[in-house]
């Protein structure tokens, strides 16, 4: 091997060889790929900047490679396209295979975190995050589907699995909608543990789910829509569904579904996903009441959404019309009656009395859309639930989960509000416990060790969440006193609030408090909250409401008295009859979080990082801008950073050594002695420097990726000697055996050789029979018009005589004697070379007759009469063929036989001679007749054609168009009429003529 190896291995050249290499290669194998795919890992990156991360990004994602590490972390690039690694064969491949032993891919840190949880008996967290049109939703199918296929599993569990793969097209349903940044976007955080008893079975499983943007049911901002379930239903449901739950098959007929302008969206198909939802249900084993009721929730909230006010003479909120208000009533279960009043009535309850208090329209248009929305809202808790119920776990018995968590990522809109700043306070509290737990493992992992642990700069975002979530200080404190307020609180007075306690804040600002150069870039209404993702302008409109989400107490008692189960369930006596008001939407969700990271931290973590490409959804593209941004806001470089801290490898030492044992003497082929005292002895042989690298307990760390770079440089060198030396060693065993294999081998050829060359003479054998008997039936069937039985023998008598004649042409034109005899196939072609001259261009029966086959007669002479035959004996008989001659006068058509000698025609009828003409008085011949002889013949180019050669009198005959004029007598015309028709035929028609009627000529 001369100079150094610089050409890697190629992925796919490793992918091809990989099951003759026994299933057994390490991260450092894929190593190997990283000039022509990049880095697998960004651990490895040289150096851990910015631009190097993205460009090792888009070099993957430009040859589909959507999967790169940061360590454990997955980070995933949607690629807007189908890609086909998600099949059953790539879910085997992965099964039970070292993390770092394949290219990235989901199925890998699916499959390592549940067998990680197997060998430790542990409880784990896949948490996916990345924002809206990443592909979050997509990649927790994956690992879904990837768990239901690879897990074992009984007969008894297929239900489970069943229901947890159908739980997300109902949630999708009922909990996505179409947005600006994608068409499938979840409005809710969904937390799923999926249960595994003690062999690696899923039995059971159970949902949490965060924040439902309820909003989205009353109001949808251009170019969005609501949620799926309701476009479904009326563009899927069932004619007799539909008209039992008065709905219309139009979108555009509801009001809570056309805000958005967009009912109607290319990439959804509304109709195929209501059947997909509707056997999703059943799968879950939903009752024909549940659906009764849950699907007149729907329809109910559809006709709230047309439900109009009008003001009244006193300036109060009046029902427009209450045809709409009917089916409400209907589905509910409650009188119309009374939902009117709780629509444009509040109660007010003054000491022992209760007071109606009239509603304005603007009150009554909240009061109804609060309805719809509490509604639908409380309806989702119910659904999951009833999911939860379906996929309860019925043993008792000690159970490990692995958790997905599928939450909003962060979100940066033209106007952000209410719900934006929940789930970017949802995303500073993930990206903390993010950092926390990662520095936790990472620290654990030293610790356990022995190596010091290096403390790790990095961003601590504790100053954000303290801001938003600090008791009595933090926003969602001062957002809560005004809701709690009495008085007039507003928006505004909300931001007066904030800027009195906030002032000053390093990470808060707004327009009163900022520089001139800011406030150019804001609204009075507005706030802007640095992020550790960076800055995000909040509008305070709206703030207020959304947090209070009120529902009045008279509207909530009337819905407890609903006859649809569902809505009674939900509006149940179980809440608090207390006059204390509920918590705001804002307290409850921080809460929730507090709970969920509880929960989180009581598991062992692993993260997918899902990035949009681009903005537009076109596959291959990939915006440089929008990634930075989301790689920055995804903390993908914190984690890289405390993930290369101190030392960017790691690997055990039996790995370590028997990978790059053949690059020192000492440790190859076999080390004998402990692993960590091989390792010591291969790092120092390969010049490792103090600083490079540290010796744990179980492992070594490697400070700088160079250093395992130039050690797999080294080891690509090496292994082609090592492939020679190994080589000659097998060459040489294999030799001793080589001669026996190949005298065999040679033995078995010559075998097959001799069978080969017999098969194929036997063929040859049957083709010959085959032929000559073809050959001897065209020979006896030689004289016959031509058919499949002769055609072949036919061409091969014209082709011989052509080639014979070609050899044996007379010396001089003048020479008539020495010609070749023709065979009658022959001559028929000449025959027919004299027919061609007289009609072709003049018949327009010509092409289909010119085919047909001449004979040397049509009559044979025992057919003839033998006193006819007596009478002409002595002329010899040429050619006869039957015709009918029609007479002179009135055209009756009689039966005769023509009759071709060689010195005239003759006319007979059975034993008589009607009429004789010698050749020499034949003046004309006319392919329609002419004269005193009007004769029919059904082979008119044959017959003809002889009389032409018996008689020499191709000059006479002629080819005339449109009527014929004859002499009947002396001073007396006749007149034969030609036409076409859909049969032939020859009459005699009214005007007296002879009409004569011919099959009309096919053209082409």
């Amino acid at each position: 091997m001369h100079g150094k190896m610089a050409t890697m291995t190629p992925l796919c050249d490793w992918l091809q060889t990989r099951k003759a290499r026994g299933n057994k290669l390490d991260m450092e194998g894929s190593l190997t790929a990283r000039d022509r795919v990049g880095i697998q890992d960004f651990v490895l990156l040289d150096a851990a900047s910015e631009t190097a991360f993205l460009e090792n990004l888009k070099k993957r994602f430009s040859e589909d490679l959507i999967y790169t590490y940061i360590g454990t972390l997955l980070v995933s690039v949607n690629p807007y396209k189908e890609l086909d690694i998600y099949t059953k064969k790539q879910m085997d491949v992965y099964m039970g295979v070292n993390f770092f032993e394949l290219p990235p891919h989901i199925y890998a840190l699916a499959d390592n975190a549940y067998h990680t949880m197997m060998m430790e008996m542990n409880n784990h967290f896949i948490l996916i995050s990345g924002e809206s049109g990443a592909g979050k939703t997509e990649a927790s199918k994956k690992i879904l589907q990837f768990y239901a296929i690879s897990c074992p599993t009984t007969s008894l569990l297929h239900s489970v699995r069943d229901r947890m793969l159908v739980s997300n097209p109902v949630l999708e349903a009922f909990g996505n909608a179409k947005t600006l940044k994608n068409d499938n976007s979840s409005r809710f955080g969904k937390y799923m543990d999926i249960q595994f008893d003690t062999e690696g079975e899923a039995v059971g499983g159970h949902i949490l789910s965060y924040l439902l943007e309820k909003s989205r049911v009353v109001h949808q901002n251009h170019g969005e829509r609501n949620f799926h379930i309701f476009y479904q239903l009326v563009e899927g449901g069932e004619e007799d569904l539909l008209l039992s739950l008065g709905l219309e098959r139009n979108c555009k007929h509801y009001s809570y579904l056309i805000q958005g302008e967009c009912a109607n969206v290319s990439s959804i198909n509304d109709k195929n996903d209501w059947k997909t939802v509707r056997k999703a249900l059943s799968v879950i084993e939903f009752t024909e009441s549940d659906l009764e009721s849950l699907f007149g929730i729907i329809a109910c909230v559809l006709h709230l959404g047309n439900v109009h006010f009008d003001t009244d003479t006193r300036g109060y909120a009046t029902l427009y019309s209450n045809v709409e208000l009917r089916w409400v009533s209907k589905l509910l279960g409650i009188h119309v009656k009374v939902l009117l009043e709780v629509l444009t009535f509040r109660k007010i309850e003054a000491k022992s009395e209760e007071v109606l208090s009239p509603f304005t329209v603007d009150h009554a248009i909240y009061a109804r859309d609060a309805l719809a929305k509490a509604i639908y809202g409380r309806t989702f808790t119910w659904l999951v639930n009833k999911i939860n119920e379906s996929l309860a776990n019925q043993d008792s018995t000690r159970k490990t989960v692995i958790g997905l968590l599928d939450i909003y990522g962060f979100e940066v809109f033209y106007v952000n509000s209410f719900e934006q700043f929940c789930i970017n306070y949802c995303n500073e509290k993930l990206q903390q416990l993010f950092i926390q737990l990662t520095l936790k493992s990472e620290q654990e992992e030293y610790e356990a060790e022995g190596i010091e642990w290096e403390p790790v700069q990095f961003f601590n975002n504790k100053i954000i969440c303290d801001l938003v979530e600090e008791k009595h200080r933090g926003i969602i404190s001062v957002l809560d006193e005004e809701c709690l307020r009495p008085g007039d609180a507003t928006d505004l007075t909300f931001l007066e609030k904030l800027e009195q306690k906030m002032g000053g804040h390093p990470h808060f600002i707004t327009h009163r408090l900022a520089d001139q150069k800011t406030r150019k870039t804001m609204e009075r209404g507005d706030f802007r909250l640095l992020h550790y993702a960076g800055e995000v302008t909040y509008c305070v409109v709206g703030f207020i409401d959304k947090n209070n989400d009120l529902l009045y107490r008279n509207i909530k008692d009337v819905m407890r008295q609903a006859k649809n189960a569902i809505v009674r369930h939900c509006f149940a006596s179980t809440e608090s009859d207390s006059r204390r008001r509920p918590e705001t939407v804002a307290t409850q969700f921080k809460t929730s979080l507090v709970k969920l990271t509880e929960i989180l931290m009581a598991k062992e973590a692993w993260y997918v990082r899902c990035l949009k490409s681009n903005d537009s959804k076109q596959p291959g593209r990939f915006d440089d801008a929008l990634v930075r941004h989301q790689v920055k806001y995804l903390g993908l470089m914190e984690h890289l950073r405390v993930r290369r801290a101190g030392f960017a490898y790691r690997r055990k030492y039996e790995l370590f050594l028997q990978r790059y044992k053949p690059l020192c003497p000492d440790t190859w082929p076999h080390w004998r002695g402990v692993p960590s005292e091989g390792v010591e002895k291969l790092v120092k042989h390969l010049g490792y420097q103090p600083d490079e690298y540290k010796m744990g307990r179980t492992k070594i760390f490697i400070r700088y990726a160079r250093t395992l770079f130039a050690t797999e440089d080294a080891f690509e060198i090496c292994k082609h000697d090592l492939a020679s030396r190994i080589q000659a060693k097998y060459k040489g065993y294999r030799a001793k055996e080589e001669f026996k294999k190949q005298k065999e081998a040679a033995t078995k050829i010559e075998t097959c050789w001799r069978g080969v060359q017999a098969r194929k003479e036997k063929q040859k054998r049957e083709w010959a029979v085959k032929v000559i008997k073809k050959f001897i039936k065209g020979f006896m069937n030689r004289h016959q018009a031509s058919a499949a039985d002769n055609s072949e023998y036919l061409a091969f008598v014209r082709q011989s005589y052509l080639s014979r004649l070609k050899d044996n042409l007379p010396k001089t034109v003048l020479d008539k004697t020495t010609w070749l005899t023709p065979p009658p196939v022959v001559k028929e072609m000449e025959m027919k070379v004299i027919t061609s001259a007289l009609f072709k261009g003049k018949k327009d029966s010509y092409p289909q007759s010119i085919s047909k086959p001449f004979l040397d007669t049509r009559i044979s002479e025992q057919d003839i009469n033998p006193r006819v035959v007596q009478t002409i004996r002595h002329e010899r008989i040429k050619y006869s063929a039957p015709v009918v001659k029609y007479d002179r006068n009135g055209f009756k058509p009689r039966q005769r036989q023509l009759i071709l000698t060689q010195a005239a025609v003759y006319m007979a009828e059975e034993a008589k001679i009607k009429q004789r003409v010698p050749y020499s008085a034949i003046k004309v011949i006319v392919a329609r007749p002419e004269g005193d002889l009007v004769l029919e013949c059904e082979h008119l180019f044959e017959v003809l054609t002889k009389l032409s050669i018996v008689g020499n009198k191709q000059g006479v005959i002629k080819v005339v168009q449109g009527s014929i004029k004859f002499d009947i007598q002396s001073g007396k015309e006749g007149f034969v009429d030609f036409a076409t028709g859909q049969e032939p035929m020859v009459y005699k028609a009214k005007n007296g003529h002879l009409m004569v009627v011919s099959l009309r000529a096919r053209t082409r």
